[in-house]
């Protein structure tokens, strides 16, 4: 390999590395050949959320709006033969050329980034399954083409990201709530009672923690509904796939254990636990 894309994809692993060491130790148990691309894969969608919502983000909305699209407009050209000035983008663009990954589905992706660009009030289920669609979903479907999923289970790779990404937004109620953004949908907090000033509380309350559980027990029926998919994976690529899902399966087992309480309880597994797993 070109030295310089060597150390392309060297940046890409570094920063996958120290954002979410969740997925990356998940990927270390992924064939050494496939590693690269996924450290590329994930460099690319978490500099958009990095745009998005990370330290350093354009104040405005319409400026990070702006800067996504720029972002996906330097891809589009590359993949179009444009020389890239992201070692990331170029990194990417050799990835998808050697794995051929559906890569325009990174489109989809972008448009979900510019839904966080402003403040986020996801108002129904079928509104968050979309919004999950594309931004989880998306991910999903092209990590199946890298790790050789039978064309009949791909689109269950789309769904199984959606898992993880719901499961995410379980754990992260707190967090999101400080960015302005509430992806519970709004017909359900309502249902069960669930004021956005709940979401403020130093602890849940029986309402919230009501509500979480519905939603845990949706993100265990759509792990459960993928089974299948990642049995039918390539041998070589199971152990990395199912860490992941066992990782984020731990997540929702520590919500349960205390009592769905996802404002003042740790729910997130420790760094440590992922390498010793």
């Amino acid at each position: 390999m070109d030295p310089a894309l060597h150390a392309s994809y060297e940046d890409c692993r570094r920063l996958h590395r120290r954002h979410d060491p969740t997925y990356y130790w998940a990927t270390r148990r992924l064939p050494r050949e496939l590693q690269p691309a996924t450290h590329a894969l994930y460099a690319y969608v978490r500099t958009a959320d990095e745009i998005v919502d990370g330290p350093r983000r354009p104040a405005a909305p319409d400026d990070r709006r702006a800067a996504l699209d720029a972002w996906q407009a330097e891809l589009e050209a590359a993949l179009d033969g444009g020389r890239p000035a992201s070692p990331i983008v170029g990194a990417l663009v050799d990835a998808g050329a050697r794995h051929d990954l559906p890569l325009e589905e990174l489109g989809t992706y972008m448009r979900s980034m510019r839904v966080d660009c402003a403040p986020v009030r996801i108002g129904t289920w079928s509104e968050l399954e979309e919004y999950m669609d594309g931004s989880a979903g998306t991910v999903g479907r092209i990590m199946a083409a890298l790790l050789g999923v039978p064309e009949s289970h791909r689109g269950d790779y789309g769904r199984l990201g959606q898992a993880f990404q719901l499961t995410n937004f379980i754990r992260d109620v707190r967090e999101d709530r400080r960015l302005d953004r509430v992806y519970l949908p709004g017909d359900e907090r309502e249902r069960f009672g669930v004021g956005e000033d709940d979401l403020d509380a130093a602890t849940a309350g029986p309402e919230l923690r009501a509500l979480v559980a519905q939603e845990v027990g949706r993100a265990r029926r759509l792990f459960a509904g993928c089974e299948d998919a990642v049995a039918a994976a390539p041998r070589r690529v199971q152990p990395g796939m199912r860490l992941a899902v066992a990782v984020y399966r731990s997540v929702l087992a520590r919500v349960e254990r205390a009592g769905h309480d996802v404002l003042g309880a740790r729910t997130s597994p420790r760094p440590w636990d992922l390498v010793l797993r």
